[in-house]
């Protein structure tokens, strides 16, 4: 009954202080009914200029969300608006990788034109794109390509299977510029602007034969899950975080060792994006919620909004988070206000609870388990050996006859065979066991109880 009481406890409070957590996120509706949104962009240098993609369109704002008005519209094969971006240094350009290519505008999204096709219907399909100075880099379902004379012409990156599904680039621009990609056969880094890539992470697709690229067998617990995204430390040049359906991984030397993070707290382990805040603080997008890495657990933040799908997850400078999905688009604001105070609120419902090491304490003694006890246990059984064992015995003897002959003829007693007085016997014998010095028989229950103290710590 005690630890039920206590487990009941723990999962009341880590429910309450997942509400209160939760609280600090305070979100408002921002599509105007624009449903099932695919991407979601936001000017890096003026947030009320805002994108969104969906199936066969491209949607823009210049009042943060007020009023959405479309500005592209894909009619022809794969319509779906995989990715947008911004160029870096000029926030005019404005790139859109869709199911029929990748689409270019000059303007912030007012006039576009398409500036790679594909050969074939997989390469037309673009799913992730990059601009920096050094080149225009676009992610297809059969492989990478590259431009360096904006869009004019293309060359394929040859690297893993030749025709890799490209999820998602990512740059880390400065004193040594590095792009990070992720593909269906792993996770792939260039030192020199995509000329040549090196492989720092392996990942075996279900579709697979379950064979390396080695041809050797590759056992269930050696397969990894199929990679969904990658995302790069934004003031650490050596924190690389990918998703897969398995989870979140960490690795703080650009990807040469990789540790996985814990699970607890994250409803649902298939993450598909993953977005950093300007502390370096990580969010995570699954199907159905966002979730915050927070002292080694997750924290949902998106309690209490009926979302439907969830397709993308996008964070500002302000470290405003925005949700893109089957319900729309989602702004949350955190909420800083002064009278709203977390810790003083958790300590006020926890001021009069007592802590674990005295539910600990308490549960030992209600057992009579302590350790002091179970000590002296072994103190005493050991001084037993020093006493003795006192053994008393008593016989009595009752055989002792005698008579008495007078030599009369006359006395009826004379000549009589009479019983005399018992004879009483007695000793006493004292007797040691030395070998109780070193073992005996109370060790054994007194071993068991210390077995039960431990076992009762631990449940507690």
């Amino acid at each position: 009954m005690f630890k039920t009481v206590f487990s009941f406890a723990v999962i009341w409070l880590s429910i309450m202080v997942n509400l209160l957590l939760a609280q600090d996120f305070v979100w408002e509706d921002i599509g105007r009914e624009n449903l099932n949104c695919q991407s979601f962009l936001i000017d890096g240098q003026n947030n009320k200029i805002m994108f969104i993609g969906k199936s066969g369109s491209i949607l823009k704002t210049d009042n943060a969300g007020a009023s959405w008005r479309k500005v592209l519209t894909v009619r022809v094969g794969f319509t779906d608006i995989n990715d947008l971006a911004v160029e870096k240094n000029n926030q005019n350009v404005v790139y859109a990788a869709t199911g029929n290519g990748l689409y270019l505008s000059n303007n912030q999204g007012e006039g576009w034109e398409r500036i790679f096709h594909g050969k074939n219907d997989l390469e037309k399909q673009c799913m992730a794109v990059l601009s920096i100075t050094q080149g225009l880099f676009v992610g297809t379902k059969a492989g990478l390509f590259v431009s360096n004379d904006h869009g004019r012409s293309w060359q394929k990156q040859q690297f893993g299977g030749g025709s890799d599904y490209i999820f998602n680039i990512e740059p880390k621009i400065g004193k040594e510029s590095i792009i990070y990609l992720s593909a269906t056969s792993g996770i792939f880094k260039s030192m020199d602007f995509g000329k040549s890539w090196e492989k720092i992470f392996v990942s075996y697709s279900h579709q697979d034969s379950n064979q390396d690229e080695s041809g050797e067998e590759v056992s269930a617990s050696e397969e990894m899950a199929d990679i969904k995204f990658l995302k790069v430390g934004l003031n650490n040049s050596n924190l690389i975080y990918f998703s897969c359906s398995k989870g979140v991984y960490r690795s703080l030397n650009q990807g040469q060792s990789w540790e996985k993070l814990p699970e607890y707290g994250l409803l649902n382990r298939n993450v598909k994006m993953l977005c950093l805040s300007n502390n370096s603080e990580v969010y995570a997008l699954t199907q159905t919620g966002v979730f915050l890495y927070r002292d080694e657990r997750w924290i949902e933040v998106s309690l209490g909004l009926v979302l439907g799908k969830l397709n993308y997850l996008v964070i500002d400078n302000l470290n405003n988070l925005y949700i893109a999905g089957e319900k729309g688009v989602f702004k949350s604001i955190q909420n800083n206000a002064p009278n709203f105070k977390r810790n003083s609120l958790v300590s006020e419902y926890l001021k009069n609870e007592p802590s674990i090491k005295d539910v600990q304490a308490a549960a030992v003694r209600y057992a009579e388990v302590s350790s002091e006890k179970i000590s002296q246990w072994r103190k005493d059984a050991a001084r037993k050996a020093f006493l003795p064992q006192v053994n008393i015995g008593l016989d009595r003897n009752s055989t002792d006859l005698w008579h008495w002959e007078g030599g009369s003829t006359t006395k009826s007693d004379d000549d009589v065979l009479r019983r005399g007085r018992d004879n009483i016997d007695w000793d006493v014998t004292l007797s040691w066991n030395l070998g109780d010095l070193i073992w005996n028989d109370a060790q054994t229950s007194i071993d068991v109880r210390s077995k039960l103290m431990v076992e009762l710590r631990e449940d507690v």
